[in-house]
């Protein structure tokens, strides 16, 4: 989430003059430029580059790039801009809003797509103004602004999941209407789409990261209203669904490892010894509990410090207790009153354990039928130690709680972060703090999802683009760089 820097508050009377003023049919000069050469695009709230990587691929030409994180618009240009002719380097902006006046010019180059991975805010919930005024003090108004001004032939958004849920309904309706009014032809249903549903063949990653993508196209705003009023709503993109004949199973987290001797200071990723003395006593309950039992732990959290026999309960504090947590309680205590002899063994032959702090003496089994914690993707949560399967990951998220593969007993680098992203393998964050790097790589764009959605959209809507954009799309080839050598060997490993 980037820092807000709220828009002077101006009379949304003057806003609705400027709106009114606005062309709303499709003429011949509004529309996007089909000369030959490369289309050009813009990168919004930009991050790392997870746009500029896939629009690269699909032969765009970045013209204009915003961040206001300066580590993080480090980080873009060491690796898109600098490697560029100073003639062919994109204009770069700190801040949206200078270039954004509500009044005066926008001062942002013309263009045939906008991107942008747009922070979410809360819009004014009157539900009486148009769409722009709605979104006013807000960033996506800015983006808003940008496409009033300039009109590119695409505009592709992604954000988190929630975006279009319940509880950002009216954020969702002002996107939505503002788009529409700009003459954009998007859809009010969301598309949603995670890269491990896509195949190595198609720039795919073993991380499950759900995004919300809007894509509109520009068609002008009384053509928008003739569709709406037909009916006719384009849809989502892409289905939430695996790809070609794909099975995300299929995937293994040693896809974006680095070799380890290739690693510099690869002892600061490292499990430390006390760390590797929590897995260590989980671990011999794993083993212990399929030895005995002959079945993997229950999936529910373990939760030892509710170890206790049914007599033991206290029936007037478990009275207190939202139910939520009640009922877990109720599993723990059921779970020891059948293997208390077990239980008790374990702890008596792990001392240690007692002193463990309360968020380790907590498991959540997540790994199917493997044998040993040592084998699993471990997460080291306040909530507790995660494991699972080593097929794809969870979500990469802008703080330092990152995937741990057990077989190496170490953390992920922020390069193989960065992998998991879809970045390419030379990708670079030089000598920055790995705390900035993996916030930056988490609040990044994956790649190959990016590019799944965007080239679907080009095509699905090619009679509309211009032909520059839609003939670079399909000269693409249909991978994207990949973040290692021969992606499909590992898959099986």
């Amino acid at each position: 989430m980037h820092t807000h820097l709220a828009l002077k508050n101006n009379s949304t009377a003057r806003a609705r003059d400027r709106t009114k003023k606005a062309p709303r049919s499709t003429k011949l000069c509004d529309m996007p430029s089909s000369a030959p050469g490369p289309f050009g695009y813009i990168d919004l709230f930009a991050g790392i580059g997870g746009f500029h990587a896939m629009l690269d691929h699909a032969g765009g030409e970045c013209r204009f790039v915003s961040e206001i994180d300066r580590e993080a618009r480090d980080t873009y240009v060491r690796n898109w801009v600098d490697t560029l002719p100073v003639e062919e380097r994109p204009q770069i902006n700190e801040d949206i809003t200078t270039a954004t006046p509500e009044f005066g010019d926008v001062d942002v180059p013309s263009h045939d797509v906008l991107a942008a991975g747009f922070p979410c805010q809360p819009f004014s919930k009157s539900g009486l103004q148009r769409g722009m005024d709605e979104a006013r003090g807000t960033l996506f108004w800015n983006i808003a602004r940008i496409l009033e001004a300039r009109r590119p032939a695409v505009v592709l958004l992604e954000n988190v999941r929630n975006i279009a849920g319940p509880r950002h309904r009216n954020e969702w309706d002002v996107i939505i209407r503002t788009l529409r009014e700009l003459g954009y032809r998007v859809s009010d249903k969301p598309t949603v789409f995670s890269p491990h549903l896509l195949p190595p063949s198609r720039g795919g990653t073993p991380q499950i990261r759900d995004r919300v993508f809007i894509l509109g196209t520009y068609i002008g705003a009384e053509r928008v209203e003739a569709e709406l009023a037909r009916g006719e709503d384009p849809g989502p993109v892409v289905r939430r669904s695996a790809v070609d004949d794909w099975t995300p199973d299929m995937w293994r987290a040693e896809w974006i490892l680095d070799d380890d001797e290739k690693i510099p200071n690869l002892e600061q990723y490292s499990l430390s010894p006390t760390e590797v003395s929590w897995v260590d006593a989980w671990d011999d309950l794993v083993r212990r509990f399929r030895a005995n039992v002959g079945t993997k732990l229950p999936g529910f959290p373990l939760w030892a410090d509710e170890w206790r026999r049914e007599s033991e309960m206290d029936e007037r504090a478990l009275d207190g207790l939202p139910a939520w947590k009640l009922e877990l309680v109720v599993k723990n205590v059921k779970f020891f009153e059948h293997h208390h002899a077990l239980i008790d063994g374990w702890l008596r032959d792990h001392p240690e354990f007692a002193s463990f702090p309360a968020s380790r003496r907590k498991l959540e089994w997540q790994a199917r039928e493997l044998e040993s914690l040592w084998d699993t993707v471990m997460h080291f949560r306040p909530s507790g130690i995660r494991a699972k399967a080593p097929t794809y990951l969870p979500a990469l998220v802008a703080i330092t709680q990152t995937s741990i593969h057990g077989p190496r007993r170490r953390r992920l680098t922020p390069h193989e972060a960065a992998r998991l992203q879809g970045l390419p393998k030379s990708f670079s964050f030089g000598d920055q703090r790995d705390a900035a790097s993996y916030k930056q790589v988490g609040n990044g764009v994956a790649v190959g999802a990016a590019w799944h959605v965007f080239r679907e959209h080009v095509l699905r809507d090619r009679s509309d683009l211009p032909s520059s954009l839609v003939n670079a799309v399909l000269a693409a080839p249909q991978t994207p760089p990949v973040a290692v050598d021969s992606p499909t060997a590992l898959l099986h490993q």
